[in-house]
């Protein structure tokens, strides 16, 4: 059995916990609101916007990929010599 103290414990650990989790959530949420009311404020339809990395996709996608060529290049082609 667990006593008193402990079920306090944790019941005041659980509810610190929830309240924490509900605070931290109204802050996250109250911040992007302010930032979505702040963009469309300041939305101006002539330009059109782009993501950032839209260009640079594809560039990292390839490095990362000659990157893990390279180290592991050998190790590949010894398994695939084993039949792995």
């Amino acid at each position: 059995m667990i006593s008193v103290l402990a079920q306090e414990r944790l019941l005041g650990a659980a509810l610190g916990s929830a309240l924490t989790a509900v605070v931290v959530f109204e802050n996250r949420r109250n911040i992007y609101k302010t930032i979505s009311e702040n963009n469309a404020k300041f939305d101006n339809h002539s330009q059109v916007k782009r993501p950032i990395f839209e260009t640079k996709s594809f560039e990292v996608a390839h490095l990362w990929n000659k990157a893990v060529h390279k180290t592991f290049g050998t190790v590949i082609a010894s398994l695939s010599s084993r039949g792995w």
